[in-house]
C-alpha cells in the first residue's frame, strides 16, 4: 500500500490557511468549513492549539504526528520541539517559536516570505495570551 504524502502547512492554498487562522481564533464557522471540506487535520490542529486534548489525540490517531508535535511545541513543550527538529520539520519549529513571540523566529518568517504565517503566528499568540489571561481572572474561576 502506497502512502499518500501529506502537504506541509505552507503547501495549503492561501484561502484554506486563512480559514485555519479564523478557526484558531475561535470561529466555529471556519472550523466546520475545514472539517466538512476535506481539511479535518487543520480543524483538529486549530482546536489542539486552543488546548483541546481530543483534537490532539485525533491528530495522533490519524497519522498527523507532525501537527500534534507542532501544537505541543507552540505550548513550549521541549520534547515536541526536539521531535520537530529531529524529523526535519524545521519550518514548524520556527513557526512554533513565532507563535510564542520569539522575535528571531518572527524575523525569519518575515525575511523568508512567510508574511501569512507571521500573521497566523500573531493570531496564535493572541489566543494563547487571552487563554492565559482568562485562567488568571478570578471572576472566571469555578469553585
Amino acid at each position: 500500500m502506497e502512502r499518500i504524502r501529506k502537504p506541509f502547512l505552507y503547501e495549503y492554498d492561501i484561502k484554506i490557511l486563512l480559514a485555519w487562522e479564523q478557526a484558531i481564533a475561535g470561529s466555529s464557522d471556519f472550523f466546520y468549513f475545514l472539517l466538512n471540506n476535506g481539511f479535518p487535520e487543520l480543524a483538529a490542529l486549530a482546536n489542539a492549539i486552543r488546548g483541546d486534548q481530543k483534537a490532539l489525540k485525533w491528530l495522533l490517531d490519524n497519522h498527523y504526528p507532525e501537527f500534534a508535535a507542532l501544537s505541543d511545541a507552540i505550548d513550549a513543550e521541549e520534547e515536541a520541539m526536539k521531535w520537530l527538529i529531529r524529523h526535519n520539520y524545521l519550518f514548524y519549529a520556527i513557526f512554533a517559536d513565532a507563535c510564542r513571540g520569539v522575535q528571531g523566529a518572527q524575523r525569519w518568517l518575515k525575511k523568508n516570505g512567510g508574511d501569512l504565517f507571521l500573521r497566523i503566528a500573531q493570531t496564535v499568540y493572541d489566543v494563547l495570551r487571552d487563554q492565559q489571561d482568562m485562567s488568571w481572572d478570578y471572576h472566571k474561576i469555578r469553585l
